[in-house]
């Protein structure tokens, strides 16, 4: 696993071993996330998300504590997957960084609690699926607008179609005059947590 721009944002690319019947590989090890993250993937539950082209979820996150890490990757079709640092304080807060994610290479990114999490279907339809470290819990759920100016994310050029939630989200700017971002000393101390649980192995 490698480290993005984002703290605590990792991308992983698995060997794929493809011959005449398909492929196979091991899209997630829990002794190389624990070894670069320094703790382990506590899994509580695993998404599936369907989306046709110009699809755009996001931007989403929850509340730390307790927040939601997720680990991301596509298993059919292309998505452009983007990081969001909107953790209050931290020294990238407010930027985004952006990874395809697709049925070839097979990529994973890993979002820390805190961090901000959006896609953009960039197939006709694309199949993401995610582990989740913690339940969806609606009261604790958030999100900012993904085509907020203030943002800037450079998304594709394709018409998106947004979830009326989604659609109705506070700025950047909104959301923090509001409270609802997290706290980036509140996180790091959450992390801590997390890597004085037990041996990472």
């Amino acid at each position: 696993m490698k480290p993005l721009s984002i703290g605590d944002a990792y991308i992983f690319t698995p060997v794929v071993h493809d011959d005449e019947r398909g492929a196979f590989l091991e899209w997630f090890r829990a002794g190389e996330f624990a070894e670069a993250v320094g703790h382990r993937f506590g899994l509580a539950q695993a998404n599936c998300s369907v989306s046709r082209r110009g699809v755009l979820r996001g931007v989403h996150f929850a509340e730390v504590p307790v927040g939601q890490a997720k680990y991301v990757t596509c298993v059919a079709g292309s998505v452009l997957d983007v990081v969001v640092d909107l953790r209050v304080g931290s020294p990238t807060f407010g930027r985004w960084e952006a990874v395809e994610l697709d049925d070839t290479t097979r990529r994973g990114v890993y979002i820390a609690e805190g961090l901000g999490h959006a896609f953009m279907a960039t197939s006709d339809q694309a199949t993401v699926v995610y582990l989740c470290s913690e339940p969806y819990a609606p009261g604790r759920e958030h999100g900012v607008h993904p085509l907020d100016p203030e943002l800037g994310i450079a998304w594709p050029n394709v018409e998106p179609l947004l979830s009326p939630k989604d659609a109705a989200a506070p700025t950047l700017s909104e959301a923090l005059s509001a409270g609802l971002l997290p706290d980036y000393d509140r996180c790091l101390a959450h992390y801590e947590r997390l890597r004085a649980t037990g041996p990472v192995g």
